[in-house]
């Protein structure tokens, strides 16, 4: 099963305890994951890049309960609409690695419809 498998039950039995299930449908969890990650952004919003490392050291806290909360969503989210997260990760990797062949796109952030099909972004 793996270990989303063992949190999304502890998730569900937490959830199903307080009767939370009734708002659960997959807009409202769609929203929630929006909301919680835009509360990630938040915690970076307008520090310089000097910053950041002293804002991660201080918020590190923080930092892990806005992941923990976005996973949560994420777990749900995926239970809810019946999408097995292994498989569609697995699935996406195979997809992702014909779209961003890594002798191609090593080392550039460019969006795999910004690659010229003649040459590598290394050849200059």
């Amino acid at each position: 099963m793996g270990l989303h498998s063992d949190l999304l039950e502890k998730i569900i039995a937490f959830r199903d305890e307080r009767d939370w299930q009734q708002f659960h449908n997959p807009k409202d969890l769609a929203a929630g994951l929006a909301i919680e990650a835009a509360e990630l952004q938040e915690i970076f919003l307008w520090k310089s890049p000097d910053e950041l490392a002293e804002t991660i050291a201080a918020k590190k806290n923080e930092l892990s309960e806005e992941l923990a909360d976005i996973t949560w969503f994420v777990l749900l989210l995926a239970h809810e609409l019946n999408i097995d997260l292994n498989d569609a990760v697995e699935d996406k990797l195979q997809k992702n690695a014909a779209k961003y062949p890594a002798d191609k796109v090593r080392g550039s952030s460019k969006k795999y419809d910004e690659y010229d099909d003649d040459q590598s972004h290394t050849d200059k």
